[in-house]
């Protein structure tokens, strides 16, 4: 089994010039080092003769895609990942994910979007390209809670780009639900009715685990690897989430679902694909200001959320400056600090 010596880092990370001069992110990254674990069984075939022998035991081979990123890629063979990069965003037709699709153009890089509305992703990629050119940007349709559609989203991908350095899992939903969980009736939790809490569940938590699948079996494959961002949000600090207690929950399982890939990572000696978390705080976009119905609420909103565009131009450069460092450690890039919305609150006049 594979051990791993850790140290534990800490580093602060400054604002891109256009940014608000309050926003700050952490990142926290964790340095490990690996021994190798490969995955990859072999039968030997034994050939008939004409003296008694025993009856040949047909070839079977079983390797994983493990093994396969084991033998092509090893360290000294690992291509570097340079700009500009190729990004795939889900759940980017719209609010913080169509944010950052935006400002990853204005750096240069080139971007697939994608959103179950066939309709919003039209119209999406219509706007990019008049402002960033045909060549830039491409967009399909994609529900991610159906693993086939995520298959077609990596063909997508290939076709039109080759290969992709940077996959954020930005889709999610709460369905605009925001009621005590007692209060769910019986059709909301129903598989066929594709509502409130089921939408929220196997949007948040399987479409996630299906997305970050196939992100990972794509990038064992490319010699340059790539960088899995999984998006938090409210609850995922285990803090708890009344009123939208489903969402919280989901939220809670992005953090234990991105340390178990990178343990999974780890164990299969992969270096050379990363899977992150990311946090954008609170996000002045239609899923937040659905659950705007409270005093409380409302004033923690006017006093801690952020316009899209805002966090998009904080969070991309440190995002690029992963690959852009030659990085290749779980990191945790947090927009909305712990100290930044105490200061925050405590500033706001009475």
């Amino acid at each position: 089994m594979a051990t791993a010596t850790a140290s534990s880092t800490f580093q602060l990370l400054s604002p891109p010039p256009r940014a608000r001069a309050h926003a700050h992110a952490i990142i926290f990254s964790k340095a490990t080092h690996f021994q190798p674990y490969l995955v990859n069984s072999n039968f030997s075939s034994f050939s008939p003769s004409p003296s008694p022998s025993p009856a040949p035991t047909p070839t079977t081979t079983f390797t994983s895609p493990f093994s396969l990123k084991a033998q092509a890629a090893t360290p000294g063979e690992r291509q570097p990942m340079v700009p500009p990069y190729n990004v795939l965003i889900t759940g980017s037709s719209k609010g913080i994910g169509y944010a950052l699709a935006k400002e990853f153009l204005r750096a240069g890089d080139n971007v697939v979007i994608c959103s179950r509305s066939a309709e919003r992703v039209e119209s999406a990629v219509k706007s990019l390209r008049e402002e960033y050119g045909e060549q830039r940007v491409w967009g399909t349709q994609c529900d991610v809670r159906e693993a086939e559609d995520v298959k077609n989203l990596v063909s997508f991908a290939q076709k039109n780009l080759g290969y992709i350095d940077i996959w954020i899992n930005n889709a999610g939903s709460n369905a605009y639900s925001y009621k005590p969980l007692a209060e769910a009736s019986d059709e909301d939790l129903m598989w066929a009715s594709y509502t409130i809490l089921f939408e929220v569940v196997s949007t948040n938590t399987l479409g996630l685990m299906i997305c970050c699948r196939e992100a990972i079996k794509m990038m064992l494959q490319q010699p340059r690897g790539g960088h899995i961002f999984n998006i938090d949000g409210a609850g995922s600090d285990g803090r708890p989430t009344p009123r939208f207690a489903a969402y919280g929950a989901t939220k809670r399982s992005v953090v234990h679902l991105t340390k178990s890939l990178q343990a999974e990572l780890r164990m299969q000696d992969v270096k050379n694909v990363v899977v992150h978390n990311l946090s954008p705080g609170m996000v002045t976009t239609d899923l937040l200001m659905s659950g705007a119905t409270t005093k409380q609420a409302k004033f923690f909103i006017n006093v801690l959320a952020e316009p899209a565009e805002v966090v998009a131009e904080y969070l991309v450069p440190n995002i690029r400056s992963i690959p852009g460092n030659g990085s290749w450690k779980p990191t945790y890039i947090r927009f909305l600090t712990g100290l930044k919305a105490y200061s925050q609150i405590f500033s706001v006049k009475k």
